[in-house]
């Protein structure tokens, strides 16, 4: 008898001692630092590793003032954005001509007019 009833108070002081014990919450943070945006003369693409578009691929409307109003990470342009781009210019499908390298200045008298196929939120999404 003096056994269990040993077991027992050693047990209640177990579970006491557990009760007591504070709690170690886990945190977890977690910090991307993309730094400033790519220096393109006609944007950047809107998904990552984001190199510089070429002319063509954004419409009118992600310009302001002539200066590109972001993508992707860097967007800031309004809240509900839609604007036109030519898909036909991404580098992730068919398109394989040239592509500006950062820090370029866009050509004085681009050629062609500008002819979008999709409509575009500023982080990529493809609105209908």
């Amino acid at each position: 008898m003096k056994t269990v009833t040993s077991l027992a108070v050693t047990a209640a002081a177990a579970l006491m001692f557990a009760a007591a014990t504070p709690r170690a919450e886990a945190q977890v943070a977690v910090g991307v630092n993309i730094g400033p945006a790519p220096v393109c003369p006609y944007g950047y693409y809107d998904y990552a590793p984001y190199p510089c578009a070429p002319y063509g691929y954004y419409g009118p409307e992600w310009f302001v003032g002539g200066v590109f109003i972001g993508a992707g990470p860097w967007y800031h342009g309004p809240a509900h954005f839609r604007g036109h781009v030519d898909n036909r210019f991404d580098a992730r499908g068919a398109y394989h001509g040239p592509l500006p390298n950062h820090g370029e200045h866009p050509a004085p008298h681009p050629g062609a007019a500008f002819h979008g196929n999709e409509y575009r939120d500023g982080r990529g999404n493809v609105m209908h």
